[in-house]
């Protein structure tokens, strides 16, 4: 953009090279600068003074202050203060004296405050630039009234609320950029008022509406829109519309939610980068968009449905083809790409022989053919990019042996050709290139040697001893031979995968030298001896099972479960054994009868005290499940576990005791309301298992110190085999949650350690870190998403926390961006965010919101007996569902789908039992994988719509949102569990198929929970309210939207 507009910004700026500036100027300018708190570079702090510059107030020509420039009447037309690391809280009202300004350019430092109403007062304005600080608060509406503004730039900042209109005075405004912020508004409704805008980019930010926009106005100026990641809806423009851009050549409509097909783009005739991935497209891709016939040269339809078969791709322009994740086949043919840079085809079904990258040009630096059916070999094929970094070919049919790529490639970063059907040895170049960082050759037929030994270990020792590999993975082959000592080289090694391969050996000393190693799996081999010693204490995934492994176990290593070591290694001396595993069978034949006598003898013992302990815990546990009830409280939302569990203090995120032997948590839970609800007896086999993740008990008579300390941060999942079965009963047990409840002590630093950020989203509530770490902590339950605390302040106040899992969330910079809109979000019916803390460490992520009084929807519809809860009236069910679509709707106005809709992040609070919704939009915050596991989730539970679950890139949505809805009005008539399986005539089926069965065959009350079908409320309403509940389930083209949903819930009549 820099490029483009750099006409407007010097058509503001003005030499200084005159006379002078009023008085009034510069006070206005002296009392600019008290805001500014921080100069690193004492830019302006040491220049703006009387001494730089020897002036009065009264002085008569233009002070040499940096970034001030006066026009030939002396008076400042221009202050610009691009990227000099500013800082501080600007009043920016006391520029208005600068009656002359045309260009305020503050753009690229760390300033923070309010636009006032007062700039519009500025009508000499013509260049405002912000961007890239950190100002606050809503765009006032009189920014309107710079009727000679034609260059505005707000974005990457953190203003929030609609955006102001109208428009219409802003006739001359040719760019207007306000993305990463926090905006909303109808885009169709703001895009119209425009007249002369050439630029506009309005992505990140939260806008909705279609974009059938009238373009009229716009087809001869408009060149670069862009409008991603926002919450679009709607079809795409028409073939009509499209003729009328007709100077387009940007259009980013990427991340958002528009369907339908592609018209045809033959009459942009300027388009150079058209960008529309993830979004809900199908049908076909417009051919003239993989030929040379209109300029593109980068086109990214990733991420969408498209179909239809890909014969060839004959573009001289293209310089960056996406067209991964989709639905796209046939066989590839031609394919003349000679500017290409980054090609990817991943995950489709196209299929062609891969000798047709012979005809890619020079200028290659990412091939991603992954996940297709490209077949071939590599044996006569001359490839020679000399710029290409990544190839990805794996999961395809390609035979042969492995290419010599890394000869004819020097800069490839990245190899992956795993799940393929390659045969023969591995090169020597791929253990010995000096700028490979990742290699997967994993599921192929390779055989032979690691080749960094032998005939080639003089090549190897002669290149420097520090290799750049950071991940190996050659699993599932049948390699063999022993793992090379020389391994020990590669010091940046994080990941080495050997695998269910043929290697024997013993394991070579120098894996110690691997510093930075996480993950090192050399299970299902034969390898022999013992388990080096000093193995990196970086580990995180262990795995050595299904091997002859013989001896200790390393003291650095016993924290890892009985699953990384066995099965297999049947002379190793395993953790939780002191005196080894002897080998079943031979025993020695003096003292046999003497010896067999004792080990019964302690056998018996052994048993009878642990008979005795189980006893005693059983009936411990039914006291306390008899004496308390089951509570089932769930407060931020999740898949709640069962009661609080007492601890003694909630540690601070980032130092708290790490003990190896301390279990993390379930890593994934999926399970039914019959689970999370219901008090059926339960084994009581993974007790141990899931102790640890509520903290050690202190015993009965055993002091309560600090040396029994709970790990709640780092008993966070990094180890393979730690686990729970998703839908384990045991995990999800309220009864199990009661049995083992004991108040335990947390260890708590100096807060002179506490290395992480607390961030307030809301400046209503105040407290720092060292008083969250002080505050008394229960839990409250877990969810895909991790366990959730209640924490009492100091003050009084309460909050749930919900800890998150270890690799869900986003970096940094996108989580920050995102859980300021979800924070954003106030409204009566939901719980809203009051902060969030980010650690050092990866595990040490967490959402602070208020906590409610009340239990979950779930528990009011499920709990069963004892109950503490009279059933729910026909009349409170309505009202509940009212109040949920009123939230809903909310919701969706600002372009947020709640995305984790379910009754247990529906909290009925107080006597009057008003609906407060959790957990609402949180997949904003997740990567890719941990939406998928959300929605894993829900799909387990019975709530995720089906075009998610046929979706190759699923993502929440709004009509995703209304199936939700709608199985929960389900639930709530039936009082039936959506993961229910129901026995009729026509065999077992689910809460849905059961509804709509009973509906189609006109015994629709048979289904209505007989709690509310004898009573008073008229029959009539409830067949409404179930007409509206199947409506709500219809396949996503003929579902309505939650205003239709609320406008008919509310036209109900008891």
């Amino acid at each position: 953009m820099t490029t483009s507009l750099l006409y407007f910004l010097l058509l503001t700026l003005v030499p200084a090279t005159v006379l002078s500036a009023t008085d009034s100027e510069l006070r206005s300018l002296y009392e600019f600068k008290k805001g500014i708190q921080t100069d690193p570079l004492r830019k302006v702090l040491d220049t703006w003074t009387d001494s730089s510059s020897s002036l009065t107030l009264s002085s008569t020509s233009c002070p040499p202050w940096t970034g001030v420039y006066c026009n030939d009447a002396g008076n400042v037309v221009a202050l610009s203060l691009d990227g000099l690391a500013l800082g501080g809280e600007l009043k920016l009202h006391t520029l208005t004296g600068l009656t002359a300004l045309q260009n305020l350019t503050l753009s690229n430092n760390d300033f923070t405050g309010r636009v006032p109403p007062a700039l519009g007062a500025m009508s000499s304005l013509q260049h405002l630039d912000l961007s890239r600080n950190r100002f606050y608060g809503p765009i006032p509406a009189r920014i309107n009234d710079l009727w000679g503004l034609n260059y505005l730039n707000l974005s990457g900042n953190l203003f929030k609320g609609g955006f102001p209109g109208p428009v219409s005075n802003l006739n001359q405004l040719k760019v207007l950029d306000v993305h990463s912020n926090r905006l909303w508004g109808h885009v169709s409704e703001l895009l119209h008022e425009f007249r002369n805008v050439e630029y506009v980019d309005l992505s990140d930010n939260e806008f909705f509406g279609g974009i059938e926009l009238n373009v009229s106005s716009l087809s001869n100026t408009l060149r670069h829109l862009n409008l991603s990641h926002n919450n679009l809806t709607g079809g795409f423009l028409d073939g009509e519309s499209m003729e009328l851009l007709r100077n387009l050549q940007v259009l980013d409509l990427g991340g958002n939610q528009i369907a339908g097909e592609l018209p045809s783009f033959g009459s942009l005739s300027n388009l150079k980068v058209l960008r529309l991935g993830n979004n809900q497209l199908f049908g076909k891709i417009p051919e003239e968009l993989l030929e040379s016939s209109i300029p593109v040269e980068e086109l990214d339809l990733s991420g969408n449905a498209f179909t239809g078969s890909i014969t060839g791709i004959n573009s001289t322009t293209l310089k960056v083809l996406n067209l991964s994740s989709n639905g796209m086949s046939g066989t590839l043919q031609n394919l003349d790409m000679r500017s290409s840079v980054v090609v990817d085809l991943s995950q489709n079904k196209i299929s062609g022989d891969i000798s047709m990258l012979q005809n890619m040009g020079a200028a290659l630096e990412v091939l991603d053919f992954s996940s297709n059916n490209f077949s071939g070999s590599f044996t006569n094929l001359t490839l020679r990019f000399e710029k290409l970094t990544t190839l990805r070919l794996s999961g395809n049919l390609l035979v042969g042996s492995l290419p010599s790529i890394l000869k004819a490639c020097p800069r490839l970063s990245t190899v992956d050709l795993s799940q393929n059907e390659f045969s023969g040895s591995i090169p020597g170049s791929f253990f010995s290139s000096l700028t490979l960082t990742k290699l997967n050759l994993s599921q192929n037929h390779l055989d032979g040697p690691i080749p960094v030994q032998g005939g080639r270990v003089s090549e190897f020792l002669a290149l420097p001893p520090d290799l750049p590999v950071e991940s190996v993975d050659l699993s599932n082959n049948s390699l063999s031979g022993s793992l090379p000592r020389d391994i020990g080289n590669m010091v940046e090694l994080k990941l080495l995968n050997v695998a269910k391969n043929q290697f024997s050996g013993e394991l070579p000393s120098e894996l110690s030298k691997l510093g930075k190693l996480e993950y090192l799996d050399l299970s299902g081999n034969k390898f022999k001896g013992a388990i080096p010693n000093n193995l990196p204490s970086s580990l995180t995934v262990f795995n050595v099972s299904y091997n002859e492994l013989s001896g200790p176990v390393p003291e650095n290593l016993k924290g890892f479960p009985l699953t990384s070591f066995h099965p297999g290694n049947e002379l190793l001396n395993l953790p939780n054994d002191d005196h080894g595993r002897s080998v079943p069978g031979r025993i020695p034949e003096q003292g046999k009868s003497h010896t067999s006598k004792a080990h019964i003898r302690i056998a018996i013992i052994v048993a009878s005290v642990g008979v005795t302990l189980m006893i005693g815990f059983v009936l411990l546990a039914y006291h306390q499940t008899h004496h308390k009830g089951f509570h089932g409280r769930s407060r931020f939302g999740g898949d709640n576990t069962g009661t609080d569990v007492k601890i003694g203090r909630f540690t601070r995120p980032s130092f708290l005791n790490f003990h190896t032997n301390v279990q993390p948590p379930p890593t994934s839970l999926s399970f039914s309301n019959d689970h999370l609800l219901t008090s059926q007896s339960r084994s009581l086999s993974g007790q141990t298992e899931f102790v640890p993740e509520i903290g050690k008990p202190v015993l009965p008579g055993e002091a309560a110190t600090s040396s029994t300390p709970i790990n709640l941060m780092d008993s966070q999942p990094t180890t393979s085999g730690r686990k729970s079965s998703p839908g384990s009963p045991l995990s999800s047990s309220p009864r199990f949650f009661e049995a083992v409840e004991q108040p335990v002590i947390l260890d708590v630093y100096s807060p002179d350690r506490l290395a992480g950020e607390l961030l307030f989203l809301d400046a209503s509530l105040q407290f720092t870190a060292e008083e969250l770490s002080r505050a008394p902590a229960e839990v409250l339950g877990r969810s895909s998403h991790g366990t959730l605390y209640k924490a009492t302040l100091d003050s009084g106040h309460m909050l749930t926390v919900k800890w998150l899992r270890v690799g869900l969330v986003k970096h940094k910079k996108d989580f920050a961006k995102e859980v300021k809109r979800i924070g954003s979000v106030r409204h009566p019916n939901i719980v809203p965010l009051r902060a969030y803390y980010w650690g050092p460490r990866e595990q040490e992520r967490l959402l602070l919101a208020d906590y409610v009084q009340g239990d979950s929807l779930a528990l009011h519809l499920y709990e069963s007996t004892p109950r503490r809860y009279s059933p729910l009236s026909f009349n409170q069910r309505l009202k509940v569902a009212i109040e949920v679509a009123r939230c809903l709707l909310y919701l969706h106005d600002r372009g947020m789908p709640h995305g984790n809709l379910k009754p247990t992040n529906v909290i009925l609070a107080g006597p009057e039992y008003h609906p407060r919704l959790t957990d609402y939009s949180l997949h904003r915050l997740m990567t890719p994988a941990g939406v998928a596991e959300q929605l894993l989730n829900m799909g387990a539970l019975g709530y995720r719509s089906p075009e998610l679950a046929t979706a190759a890139k699923p993502v929440p949505s709004f009509k995703a949102d209304v199936y939700g809805f709608g199985v929960i009005l389900m639930e709530m008539l039936t009082r039936r569990s959506a993961g229910d399986i129901i026995s009729g005539q026509s065999g077992a089926v689910d809460l849905t198929d059961w509804v709509r069965l009973c509906d189609q065959e006109g015994r629709g009350m048979d289904c209505i929970d007989r709690d509310i079908a004898g009573g008073e409320e008229p029959s009539k309403a409830m067949d409404e309210l179930l007409a509206i509940s199947l409506r709500c389930i219809l396949p996503v083209n003929e579902r309505p939207n939650i205003r239709q949903v609320f406008d008919n819930l509310c036209s109900i009549s008891l």
